[in-house]
Protein backbone atom coordinates (compact mmCIF):
# COMPACT_ATOMS: atom_id res chain seq x y z
CA UNK A 1 0.00 0.00 0.00
CA UNK A 2 1.36 3.15 -0.93
CA UNK A 3 2.02 5.73 1.84
CA UNK A 4 0.18 8.37 2.81
CA UNK A 5 2.47 10.21 5.25
CA UNK A 6 4.27 13.24 3.14
CA UNK A 7 7.79 12.54 4.56
CA UNK A 8 7.18 9.00 3.95
CA UNK A 9 5.64 9.75 0.26
CA UNK A 10 9.34 11.64 -0.34
CA UNK A 11 11.16 8.84 0.98
CA UNK A 12 9.27 6.68 -1.59
CA UNK A 13 10.58 9.00 -4.50
CA UNK A 14 7.74 10.78 -4.59
CA UNK A 15 7.99 14.74 -5.86
CA UNK A 16 5.62 16.76 -4.06
CA UNK A 17 3.99 20.34 -4.87
CA UNK A 18 4.95 21.20 -1.33
CA UNK A 19 7.98 19.43 0.31
CA UNK A 20 7.47 18.52 3.93
CA UNK A 21 8.86 19.93 6.65
CA UNK A 22 10.79 18.98 10.30
CA UNK A 23 13.83 20.51 11.64
CA UNK A 24 16.80 18.75 13.18
CA UNK A 25 17.15 19.54 16.98
CA UNK A 26 13.46 21.10 16.28
CA UNK A 27 13.06 19.74 20.53
CA UNK A 28 15.65 22.19 21.95
CA UNK A 29 16.75 25.08 24.03
CA UNK A 30 15.70 27.66 21.62
CA UNK A 31 11.74 26.90 22.78
CA UNK A 32 10.85 27.98 26.52
CA UNK A 33 8.74 24.72 27.12
CA UNK A 34 11.63 22.69 25.85
CA UNK A 35 13.51 24.89 28.58
CA UNK A 36 10.69 24.48 31.38
CA UNK A 37 10.57 20.50 31.10
CA UNK A 38 14.36 20.53 31.41
CA UNK A 39 14.15 21.95 34.38
CA UNK A 40 11.81 19.75 35.73
CA UNK A 41 13.92 16.53 34.60
CA UNK A 42 17.11 18.18 36.49
CA UNK A 43 19.71 17.67 34.05
CA UNK A 44 19.96 16.37 30.18
CA UNK A 45 20.83 12.67 31.17
CA UNK A 46 17.43 12.39 33.55
CA UNK A 47 15.39 13.83 30.69
CA UNK A 48 16.73 11.40 27.91
CA UNK A 49 15.69 8.62 30.06
CA UNK A 50 12.44 9.48 31.66
CA UNK A 51 10.02 8.83 28.60
CA UNK A 52 7.02 10.53 29.83
CA UNK A 53 9.47 13.95 29.54
CA UNK A 54 11.40 12.99 26.45
CA UNK A 55 8.46 11.96 24.60
CA UNK A 56 6.54 15.42 25.85
CA UNK A 57 9.47 17.59 24.56
CA UNK A 58 9.18 15.43 21.10
CA UNK A 59 5.85 16.70 20.96
CA UNK A 60 5.96 20.57 21.58
CA UNK A 61 7.55 21.84 18.53
CA UNK A 62 4.61 19.47 17.22
CA UNK A 63 1.83 21.47 18.89
CA UNK A 64 3.68 24.87 18.17
CA UNK A 65 4.63 24.24 14.41
CA UNK A 66 3.27 21.31 12.99
CA UNK A 67 5.83 19.70 11.50
CA UNK A 68 5.53 16.70 9.19
CA UNK A 69 8.06 14.92 11.59
CA UNK A 70 8.90 14.08 14.86
CA UNK A 71 12.02 12.94 15.90
CA UNK A 72 12.21 10.98 19.22
CA UNK A 73 14.08 13.04 21.82
CA UNK A 74 17.83 11.20 22.85
CA UNK A 75 21.39 11.39 22.19
CA UNK A 76 23.43 9.65 20.16
CA UNK A 77 26.09 9.13 23.50
CA UNK A 78 23.29 7.05 24.88
CA UNK A 79 24.30 4.08 22.91
CA UNK A 80 28.11 4.02 24.29
CA UNK A 81 26.57 4.32 27.68
CA UNK A 82 24.82 1.34 27.40
CA UNK A 83 27.70 -0.66 25.92
CA UNK A 84 29.23 0.05 29.58
CA UNK A 85 31.28 3.90 28.64
CA UNK A 86 30.82 6.13 31.45
CA UNK A 87 28.62 9.48 30.46
CA UNK A 88 27.95 12.78 31.75
CA UNK A 89 27.68 16.44 30.56
CA UNK A 90 29.58 19.35 32.15
CA UNK A 91 27.60 22.82 32.09
CA UNK A 92 28.45 24.97 29.06
CA UNK A 93 30.77 22.74 27.73
CA UNK A 94 28.63 19.40 26.59
CA UNK A 95 29.34 15.55 26.53
CA UNK A 96 32.24 13.99 28.54
CA UNK A 97 33.07 10.01 27.98
CA UNK A 98 35.40 7.41 29.57
CA UNK A 99 38.06 6.91 26.83
CA UNK A 100 38.94 4.01 24.68
CA UNK A 101 42.58 4.28 24.42
CA UNK A 102 43.96 0.37 24.41
CA UNK A 103 42.51 -3.05 23.53
CA UNK A 104 42.03 -3.02 27.43
CA UNK A 105 39.38 -0.46 27.67
CA UNK A 106 37.93 -1.87 24.47
CA UNK A 107 36.99 -5.46 26.42
CA UNK A 108 35.33 -3.62 29.03
CA UNK A 109 32.90 -2.73 26.58
CA UNK A 110 29.70 -5.18 26.59
CA UNK A 111 27.29 -5.08 23.36
CA UNK A 112 23.99 -7.98 22.22
CA UNK A 113 21.65 -7.72 23.90
CA UNK A 114 23.19 -6.11 26.87
CA UNK A 115 22.28 -2.37 25.32
CA UNK A 116 18.59 -2.63 26.10
CA UNK A 117 18.81 -2.74 29.53
CA UNK A 118 19.85 0.80 29.25
CA UNK A 119 17.50 1.93 26.51
CA UNK A 120 14.61 0.51 27.49
CA UNK A 121 13.63 3.76 28.18
CA UNK A 122 14.16 5.09 25.18
CA UNK A 123 12.05 2.47 23.44
CA UNK A 124 9.02 3.25 25.55
CA UNK A 125 9.54 6.88 24.32
CA UNK A 126 8.87 5.89 21.29
CA UNK A 127 5.58 3.60 22.39
CA UNK A 128 4.47 6.80 24.08
CA UNK A 129 5.41 8.82 20.40
CA UNK A 130 3.11 6.75 18.18
CA UNK A 131 0.42 6.66 20.60
CA UNK A 132 0.10 10.75 21.06
CA UNK A 133 1.58 12.13 17.87
CA UNK A 134 -0.95 13.16 15.38
CA UNK A 135 -2.05 11.01 12.85
CA UNK A 136 -0.34 12.82 9.85
CA UNK A 137 2.92 12.78 11.54
CA UNK A 138 5.46 10.92 10.97
CA UNK A 139 7.95 9.60 13.84
CA UNK A 140 11.82 9.50 12.75
CA UNK A 141 13.70 7.39 14.93
CA UNK A 142 18.02 8.27 15.26
CA UNK A 143 21.43 6.71 15.91
CA UNK A 144 24.92 8.60 15.40
CA UNK A 145 26.53 6.63 12.84
CA UNK A 146 29.96 4.62 14.06
CA UNK A 147 33.02 7.44 13.17
CA UNK A 148 30.71 10.21 14.95
CA UNK A 149 30.30 8.06 18.02
CA UNK A 150 33.55 6.54 18.23
CA UNK A 151 35.38 9.62 18.08
CA UNK A 152 33.58 11.14 21.53
CA UNK A 153 34.32 7.10 22.63
CA UNK A 154 38.22 7.61 21.43
CA UNK A 155 38.76 11.38 22.73
CA UNK A 156 36.00 11.18 26.23
CA UNK A 157 34.65 14.80 24.49
CA UNK A 158 34.18 16.32 21.16
CA UNK A 159 37.30 17.93 19.47
CA UNK A 160 37.33 20.44 16.46
CA UNK A 161 39.13 18.30 14.42
CA UNK A 162 38.42 14.62 15.57
CA UNK A 163 43.08 14.12 16.30
CA UNK A 164 42.18 11.58 18.44
CA UNK A 165 40.50 9.55 17.06
CA UNK A 166 42.43 9.99 13.66
CA UNK A 167 45.67 8.92 15.84
CA UNK A 168 44.26 5.71 17.30
CA UNK A 169 43.13 5.00 13.78
CA UNK A 170 46.71 5.97 12.40
CA UNK A 171 48.61 4.26 15.01
CA UNK A 172 46.57 0.69 16.29
CA UNK A 173 44.37 0.19 13.15
CA UNK A 174 43.03 -3.02 14.46
CA UNK A 175 41.85 -1.92 17.77
CA UNK A 176 40.09 1.17 16.06
CA UNK A 177 38.26 -1.09 13.68
CA UNK A 178 37.07 -3.29 16.59
CA UNK A 179 35.00 -0.25 17.94
CA UNK A 180 33.99 0.53 14.23
CA UNK A 181 32.77 -2.82 14.32
CA UNK A 182 30.91 -3.36 17.70
CA UNK A 183 29.31 0.09 17.01
CA UNK A 184 28.04 -0.92 13.58
CA UNK A 185 26.44 -3.61 15.54
CA UNK A 186 24.94 -2.20 18.44
CA UNK A 187 23.92 1.02 16.06
CA UNK A 188 22.17 -2.09 14.28
CA UNK A 189 20.21 -4.06 17.25
CA UNK A 190 19.15 0.00 18.75
CA UNK A 191 17.39 1.10 15.76
CA UNK A 192 16.32 -2.13 14.95
CA UNK A 193 14.76 -1.82 18.56
CA UNK A 194 13.18 1.61 17.66
CA UNK A 195 11.54 0.63 14.59
CA UNK A 196 10.03 -2.24 16.61
CA UNK A 197 8.47 0.17 19.60
CA UNK A 198 6.85 2.48 16.50
CA UNK A 199 9.62 4.50 15.08
CA UNK A 200 8.57 4.90 11.25
CA UNK A 201 12.06 6.08 9.67
CA UNK A 202 15.20 5.88 10.85
CA UNK A 203 18.35 8.69 10.50
CA UNK A 204 21.59 7.98 11.04
CA UNK A 205 24.13 10.75 11.88
CA UNK A 206 27.70 10.74 10.52
CA UNK A 207 28.39 14.66 12.19
CA UNK A 208 32.03 14.13 11.56
CA UNK A 209 31.61 12.20 7.93
CA UNK A 210 33.70 15.18 6.57
CA UNK A 211 36.46 14.61 8.56
CA UNK A 212 37.13 11.64 6.47
CA UNK A 213 38.91 11.72 2.96
CA UNK A 214 39.60 9.00 0.47
CA UNK A 215 39.62 5.76 1.38
CA UNK A 216 38.82 6.03 5.15
CA UNK A 217 35.26 7.95 3.85
CA UNK A 218 34.50 4.89 2.10
CA UNK A 219 35.51 2.36 5.01
CA UNK A 220 34.57 4.08 7.91
CA UNK A 221 31.39 6.51 6.64
CA UNK A 222 29.91 4.79 3.57
CA UNK A 223 31.00 1.49 4.31
CA UNK A 224 29.06 1.56 8.08
CA UNK A 225 26.35 3.20 6.34
CA UNK A 226 25.77 0.70 4.06
CA UNK A 227 25.87 -2.33 6.67
CA UNK A 228 23.45 -0.82 9.22
CA UNK A 229 21.10 0.05 6.48
CA UNK A 230 21.13 -3.36 4.47
CA UNK A 231 20.61 -4.95 7.78
CA UNK A 232 17.78 -3.10 8.84
CA UNK A 233 15.95 -3.96 5.58
CA UNK A 234 16.45 -7.20 5.72
CA UNK A 235 14.64 -6.87 9.18
CA UNK A 236 11.82 -4.16 8.12
CA UNK A 237 11.52 -4.34 4.75
CA UNK A 238 9.41 -1.05 4.77
CA UNK A 239 10.94 1.49 7.05
CA UNK A 240 13.18 3.87 5.17
CA UNK A 241 16.63 5.14 6.03
CA UNK A 242 17.84 8.83 5.63
CA UNK A 243 21.56 8.92 5.88
CA UNK A 244 23.18 12.48 6.99
CA UNK A 245 27.48 12.23 6.43
CA UNK A 246 27.87 16.15 6.83
CA UNK A 247 30.03 17.84 5.19
CA UNK A 248 30.80 14.64 2.75
CA UNK A 249 31.21 17.14 -0.35
CA UNK A 250 32.12 14.96 -3.44
CA UNK A 251 30.92 12.09 -1.08
CA UNK A 252 27.63 12.97 -1.21
CA UNK A 253 27.08 12.15 -4.70
CA UNK A 254 26.26 8.43 -4.91
CA UNK A 255 26.02 7.87 -1.23
CA UNK A 256 22.45 6.77 -1.82
CA UNK A 257 23.08 3.79 -3.97
CA UNK A 258 25.92 2.20 -2.35
CA UNK A 259 24.37 2.08 0.88
CA UNK A 260 21.02 1.46 -0.32
CA UNK A 261 19.68 4.40 1.68
CA UNK A 262 16.31 6.12 1.01
CA UNK A 263 17.53 9.53 1.07
CA UNK A 264 20.98 11.76 1.74
CA UNK A 265 20.46 14.90 4.27
CA UNK A 266 22.48 17.42 3.09
CA UNK A 267 24.55 20.34 4.94
CA UNK A 268 24.75 23.43 4.04
CA UNK A 269 28.42 23.81 3.02
CA UNK A 270 27.50 22.39 -0.72
CA UNK A 271 24.48 24.39 -2.27
CA UNK A 272 20.83 23.11 -3.15
CA UNK A 273 21.80 23.84 -6.80
CA UNK A 274 24.71 21.63 -6.73
CA UNK A 275 23.07 19.24 -5.09
CA UNK A 276 20.20 18.96 -6.50
CA UNK A 277 21.93 18.11 -9.69
CA UNK A 278 24.83 15.75 -8.06
CA UNK A 279 22.67 13.62 -5.29
CA UNK A 280 18.97 14.24 -5.90
CA UNK A 281 19.03 12.67 -9.22
CA UNK A 282 19.46 9.10 -7.36
CA UNK A 283 16.30 10.04 -4.85
CA UNK A 284 15.07 12.13 -2.05
CA UNK A 285 17.58 14.88 -0.24
CA UNK A 286 17.18 16.56 2.52
CA UNK A 287 18.15 19.78 3.22
CA UNK A 288 19.46 22.43 3.57
CA UNK A 289 18.97 26.16 4.97
CA UNK A 290 21.74 27.40 7.09
CA UNK A 291 20.69 27.46 10.77
CA UNK A 292 21.77 31.22 11.38
CA UNK A 293 18.55 32.06 9.75
CA UNK A 294 17.17 30.79 12.62
CA UNK A 295 18.48 33.41 14.60
CA UNK A 296 19.29 36.55 11.97
CA UNK A 297 15.55 35.99 10.08
CA UNK A 298 14.08 38.49 7.60
CA UNK A 299 14.21 38.67 4.04
CA UNK A 300 17.17 36.55 3.63
CA UNK A 301 15.45 33.55 5.39
CA UNK A 302 12.53 34.06 3.31
CA UNK A 303 14.99 34.33 0.09
CA UNK A 304 16.91 31.54 1.19
CA UNK A 305 14.21 29.02 1.67
CA UNK A 306 12.24 29.90 -1.91
CA UNK A 307 15.93 29.34 -3.09
CA UNK A 308 15.90 26.03 -1.89
CA UNK A 309 12.52 24.78 -2.56
CA UNK A 310 12.88 26.00 -6.05
CA UNK A 311 16.07 24.16 -6.14
CA UNK A 312 14.89 20.78 -5.42
CA UNK A 313 11.56 21.40 -6.86
CA UNK A 314 11.86 18.39 -9.72
CA UNK A 315 12.51 15.25 -7.38
CA UNK A 316 12.22 14.21 -3.97
CA UNK A 317 12.89 16.96 -1.49
CA UNK A 318 12.07 16.96 2.42
CA UNK A 319 12.92 20.49 3.88
CA UNK A 320 15.04 21.09 6.31
CA UNK A 321 18.26 22.72 8.01
CA UNK A 322 21.78 21.83 7.10
CA UNK A 323 22.59 20.85 10.56
CA UNK A 324 20.60 21.59 14.18
CA UNK A 325 18.84 24.71 15.16
CA UNK A 326 21.08 26.49 17.45
CA UNK A 327 19.61 27.66 21.02
CA UNK A 328 20.17 31.27 20.24
CA UNK A 329 17.21 30.73 17.29
CA UNK A 330 14.30 33.16 17.22
CA UNK A 331 11.09 30.23 17.36
CA UNK A 332 9.24 33.22 15.43
CA UNK A 333 11.93 32.34 12.67
CA UNK A 334 10.61 28.62 12.54
CA UNK A 335 7.60 30.28 12.01
CA UNK A 336 8.52 31.98 9.22
CA UNK A 337 10.60 29.59 7.73
CA UNK A 338 7.43 27.26 7.87
CA UNK A 339 5.39 29.52 6.13
CA UNK A 340 7.32 30.44 3.06
CA UNK A 341 7.85 26.97 2.69
CA UNK A 342 4.04 26.06 2.83
CA UNK A 343 2.97 28.82 1.14
CA UNK A 344 4.88 27.97 -2.50
CA UNK A 345 6.32 30.45 -4.56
Amino acid sequence: MAPTKTILRALAGETLPTPPIWMMRQAGRYLPEYRATRAQAGDFLSLCYNSELAAEVTLQPIRRYGFDAAILFADILLLPQALGADLWFVTGEGPRLSTIQSDADFDKLGGGEMIHDTLNPIYETVRILRRELPEETTLIGFAGAPWTVATYMIAGRGTPDQGPAHALKAENRALFEKIIERLTESTIDYLSAQIEAGAEVVKLFDSWAGSLKGDDFAKYALEPARIITQELKSRHPDIPVIAFPREAGEGYIGFAKATGADCVAIDNSVSAEWAAKNVQVDGCVQGNLASRHMVTGGDDLVEETRAIVKAFSKGPHIFNLGHGITPDADPENVKLMIDTVRSGL
